[in-house]
């Protein structure tokens, strides 16, 4: 007779085993299922870390210069009162020394030693075909508003707006700031490092 463990105790072997798997299928389901909503702060711990080492004091969203710093509501479950950021309405300005990780008495958001470099907030896209520098207007509004500068946003030769994803840390300020309408540019959230 096989050895179940704890004395050959079936129940408990069975228990372990698949209690270890469900526990692992929703820790996978809640991590894509939070990480799809909330957009955090810049030097956020992956979410499952974030949300019980975020004590919700409010200080990173007191630090940020800009307000752009949201809280979840009530109906956000388990993230309730934790901060998020919403960049494709009130954008993120990419502080330099980015205050708002500076400001938090816990390691929920923390100072990436290497800054923005490598930090993503998300995904900008850039839609030519709602451009206004694709009409023969001259425009340059969402490049003169990039923090980042040109590792993230220039105009090519012919004045058009080129997004360079591996610069850009998709902080929404040109989704906020593009002339066209419907903007050129649009925010999507993703696994932000």
């Amino acid at each position: 007779m096989p050895d179940f463990g704890g004395g050959g105790d079936r129940r408990n072997f069975l228990r372990r085993v698949f209690g270890d798997a469900v526990e692992r299928v929703a820790r996978a389901t809640e991590e894509r299922f939070v990480q799809s909503h909330y957009v955090r702060p810049p030097g956020a711990l992956p979410e499952l870390a974030f949300l019980p080492a975020c004590t919700r004091c409010g200080d990173c969203g007191t630090a940020c210069p800009v307000q752009a710093i949201l809280w979840v509501s009530t109906a956000g479950g388990i993230a309730t009162g934790t901060p998020y950021l919403d960049p494709g309405h009130n954008p993120c300005v990419a502080c330099t020394d980015m205050p708002c990780a500076a400001a938090c008495p816990t390691d929920a958001l923390t100072v990436p030693a290497d800054g923005w470099k490598g930090t993503k907030l998300g995904q900008v896209h850039f839609h030519p075909q709602r451009c206004v520098t694709f009409e023969g207007r001259s425009c340059d509004v969402c490049v003169r508003a990039c923090p980042i500068g040109e590792t993230a946003l220039t105009l090519d030769g012919d004045g058009h707006p080129v997004l360079h994803q591996d610069g850009c840390v998709a902080c929404g300020v040109c989704v906020r700031e593009c002339i066209s309408y419907p903007t050129s540019f649009s925010f999507t959230v993703g696994e932000h490092r």
